[in-house]
């Protein structure tokens, strides 16, 4: 599970330029939701990943395309 987080952060990082003190909030949210899938039985890693991922850019709203700047024209 560890390996599964240290990577959603590696990436995370990569996608966004954030403060020491932003990632280490973003880190500690996304541990507890990963946490929370792991005992629920979600074993895979990749699927931890992912899930983790999404669940980062929806807090950041990166995943919103009107908070993004889409506005459809």
């Amino acid at each position: 599970m560890e390996a599964a987080i240290d990577r959603i952060m590696m990436t995370y990082e990569l996608l966004l330029n954030r403060s020491a003190t932003a990632s280490a909030e973003a880190r500690a949210k996304v541990t507890e939701y990963v946490t929370t899938l792991f005992e629920a039985g979600e074993k895979d890693m990749h699927r931890l990943t992912v899930c983790g991922l999404t669940y980062l850019r929806e807090l950041d709203g990166s995943s919103n395309s009107v908070k993004a700047g889409y506005t459809g024209l």
